[in-house]
């Protein structure tokens, strides 16, 4: 089942979408794998050898979730915020307050509400959803989304060129389809039965979403190969590491938190189930200098991320 989540890199979901599937159980079954690596060399089996080898070709998807990098010895000249704030439900003054407090250049916002007052940013609400904010010129945006048949309406991604200290760079906000769950539909209360019926539900809710998702990314990965400008694509992808999402997007592109980050790279916590589905990607003339998590922010389903980069 391993081997066959590292497949999502090569089979899309409209060929076979039970790899994308399978993508979502990874921590799992890499903590399933890992025991049972352990239980092979108590026993004192060769096989232990076997499993100690093949673990080997998981440590890069592992990264992906969990990363512990060493300090970047670049000097930082470009900050970044990406924050799904879920509506601005659980505190929208907070939200405003916790992402001031950043002092970023640019700030990627998913599942926009009302507007938000930021210190020396400029905001231009043109898409649903997304919102973006910058200390610098705006020189073009395009809905990259507006024609996309069947989408509704959760999914977005804007193209913006930004003009950074004379150099124009191409800024990709991003909101893949949700999947429109709720935690009743996820939590199973052991009745079988019903259990049963929840996971058939979840399944056909799963299945056409990921074949969305392709249409999606496929649409970014054309502009990001045709961008005449370094990119960087941010936002909430509503897929996890090692998904197909994952793979398509960020072909030529560094994970900033593979690059830089330290720790769990969750950002979805309503479900008690480490969920990363939000994301920094940059160009390689774009280097990343630090990466967190803010695992102490809880004014959202998502937790904010910021990111610094060096750019020329």
């Amino acid at each position: 089942m391993l081997a066959g989540i590292l497949l999502n890199a090569y089979i899309p979901p409209k060929i076979f979408p039970w790899f994308n599937l399978l993508s979502l159980g990874f921590p799992v079954l890499v903590i399933a794998y890992i025991a049972l690596t352990f239980f092979w060399i108590f026993s004192w089996k060769k096989r232990a050898f076997v499993f100690m080898f093949v673990g080997l070709f998981f440590l890069n998807p592992v990264k992906r979730w969990i990363n512990y990098s060493s300090d970047s010895k670049e000097t930082a000249n470009l900050k970044i915020v990406t924050f799904n704030i879920k509506g601005g439900k659980l505190g929208l003054d907070e939200i405003q307050k916790y992402i001031n407090s950043k002092n970023a250049d640019i700030v990627f916002v998913q599942e926009y509400g009302s507007e938000l007052n930021l210190k020396n940013l400029k905001g231009e609400y043109s898409v649903p959803v997304i919102y973006f904010y910058s200390k610098y010129k705006v020189v073009r945006r395009k809905n990259l989304f507006e024609n996309l048949p069947e989408a509704n309406n959760t999914a977005q991604c804007e193209e913006i060129d930004i003009e950074i200290r004379g150099k124009v760079y191409r800024v990709f906000n991003v909101h893949l389809e949700s999947f429109g769950f709720v935690k009743s539909m996820v939590k199973l209360n052991g009745n079988g039965d019903e259990d049963e019926k929840k996971v058939k539900d979840l399944v056909k809710r799963l299945i056409p979403t990921f074949k969305a998702h392709q249409e999606q990314v496929q649409i970014i990965r054309e502009h990001i190969e045709n961008s005449p400008y370094p990119v960087i694509v941010a936002g909430d992808f509503n897929a996890v590491p090692n998904s197909y999402e994952y793979y398509e997007t960020s072909k030529g592109l560094k994970d900033a938190f593979y690059e830089v980050g330290k720790g769990s790279g969750t950002t979805f916590h309503d479900y008690k189930y480490p969920l990363r589905i939000d994301y920094i990607f940059a160009s390689e003339s774009i280097k990343p200098v630090s990466y967190k998590v803010d695992h102490s922010v809880h004014l959202s389903d998502h937790f904010p991320v910021t990111a610094t980069f060096k750019i020329d």
